[in-house]
């Protein structure tokens, strides 16, 4: 009888099958009665004094042990974080072309690049900078993962995957293939047209080059993409069909097509004469969201792998979780309930009671009807906001898009490391109802227990994914 209410329960009704961990919801209800019962009791009535059991087999235990990134801040994990510490906003003019008859001419535009070392320098000038960005995010991972040279050859490829999406794929390769077409014709368009603009390639590339034989595809998800990612690399391993997956997420739309296309439809901030104050998340005066790029990716193992190879632990993935809004093709859901009921869904997935959390790394993009609905969803679940504290990468970088969820995933990581939060500037006229702590302009210690990163994208995508410190 008990298990019948559970399985009719309306608030598991709101998420969908995951077609990546087989049997998500019969394993939950298999679970010994007491344990599940306790495990919605916590999420549906905040209970704070029971807190449910983590996961004990290190087989299913996934572990993050490295991180890659390719920013506006550049291409080190360590340099990066402590840019957005400083709260120095990396968002500037754009100058890779000519922008000046657009309404918005501002971005978190990379400059500097450099794939010396990462990439062949011939097949470094056929890729589109979406294959570039994501290969070199990934070597860098394993470096720091301590897994290159003659430690790579010691990985059993046939279990090792690549799983990092992306929006738009090659955009400027389509871009640059659209033009040759209208102005020389069919016949000058370049043979590596399709190959580098699809939103695969990026992943398939990495994974020609490393060898890796395992699970290897994208998913595309628009912004929510990243997560979307993460949670399918981490279902992998935890089905035991891989030891080790690179997964995250990559963008590079700062181009003609991609800058005109959101500044179309109006989601652009127009603050062109103050590009370091136009992202505003949650702020009243905010005109929407500020267009960035880059790479961000993990290397995620299970505990038993990386204690086998003796690995650098950096934190722990708990779970996650993804949900659809059905509701518009660009808005959410005033009322947030698909991004609540994706909260919910991550903390059962990650056996995490609603009291442990307390930090909350944001999607918070800086338009008029996200960041309302976000700050709404986060309302519903959690009765309690004393002691959480709320912050928006993107005030600082920008929006990367299907990057944003492996950048801020990296963010998140190096919150828990670190103990230090990294602030939302341009905090200036807070909203009203955002009645969480937002890390105002500066950053703030904080012992993190229990971190959630949310990464919600147009059409009505929503993922959550759920860090901890790693404790054997």
């Amino acid at each position: 009888m008990e298990t019948q209410k559970f399985l009719q329960s309306p608030h598991l009704h709101a998420f969908p099958f995951n077609p990546l961990r087989k049997n998500t919801l019969l394993t939950t209800v298999k679970a010994p009665l007491s344990t599940t019962s306790t495990r919605r009791t916590v999420l549906l009535s905040h209970r704070p004094s029971i807190t449910p059991t983590r996961e004990k087999d290190a087989k299913k235990r996934v572990v993050i042990t490295g991180m890659g990134i390719v920013s506006v801040f550049g291409s080190d994990v360590d340099k990066f974080y402590e840019r957005l510490l400083t709260g120095e906003s990396g968002i500037t003019l754009i100058d890779r072309f000519d922008a000046s008859e657009l309404t918005t001419r501002i971005g978190g535009q990379i400059r500097g690049f450099d794939s010396n070392g990462y990439i062949d320098r011939k097949t470094d000038q056929r890729l589109d900078d979406c294959q570039r960005y994501c290969i070199v995010a990934g070597k860098k991972a394993l470096e720091d993962a301590a897994i290159s040279g003659d430690e790579l050859s010691k990985i059993d490829k046939k279990r090792a995957g690549v799983l990092v999406g992306s929006g738009l794929g090659g955009a400027t390769v389509f871009h640059n293939g659209v033009k040759s077409l209208i102005q020389r014709g069919f016949k000058k368009i370049t043979p590596f047209l399709v190959p580098y603009e699809i939103s695969n390639m990026a992943a398939a590339l990495l994974a020609i080059d490393l060898g890796f034989m395992g699970p290897t595809y994208s998913i595309s998800a628009a912004c929510a993409t990243s997560n979307y990612c993460l949670y399918a690399a981490a279902n992998h391993i935890r089905e035991g069909k891989a030891d080790l997956m690179i997964a995250g997420g990559v963008e590079a739309a700062v181009v003609p097509i991609g800058v005109a296309g959101f500044a179309s439809w109006g989601a652009l901030s127009k603050r062109n004469n103050d590009p370091q104050t136009a992202s505003r998340p949650w702020d009243k005066d905010r005109d929407g969201f500020v267009m960035g790029e880059g790479a961000g990716v993990l290397v995620m193992e299970s505990l038993e792998h990386a204690m086998k190879r003796d690995a650098p632990i950096l934190a722990e993935y708990l779970g996650g979780a993804v949900s659809f809004d059905a509701h518009h093709i660009t808005s959410p859901r005033s009322d947030g309930f698909g991004v609540s009921s994706c909260i919910q869904r991550c903390l059962v997935d990650a056996r995490v009671s609603v009291e442990e959390v307390n930090y909350i790394n944001a999607h918070a993009t800086s338009t008029i009807l996200g960041d309302i609905a976000e700050a709404n969803a986060l309302k519903k679940v959690f009765n309690n906001i004393t002691g959480i504290k709320v912050n928006a990468t993107k005030s600082i970088i920008g929006h990367c898009m299907a990057a944003s969820g492996g950048v801020e995933a990296i963010a998140t990581i190096k919150a828990i490391q670190t103990g230090w939060l990294h602030p939302t500037v341009n905090q200036f006229n807070l909203e009203p109802s955002v009645e969480f702590d937002t890390v105002a302009n500066k950053k703030q210690k904080h012992e993190i227990n229990v971190a959630i990163s949310n990464s919600f994208g147009i059409g009505g995508h929503n993922s959550v994914v759920a860090f901890s410190a790693f404790k054997p």
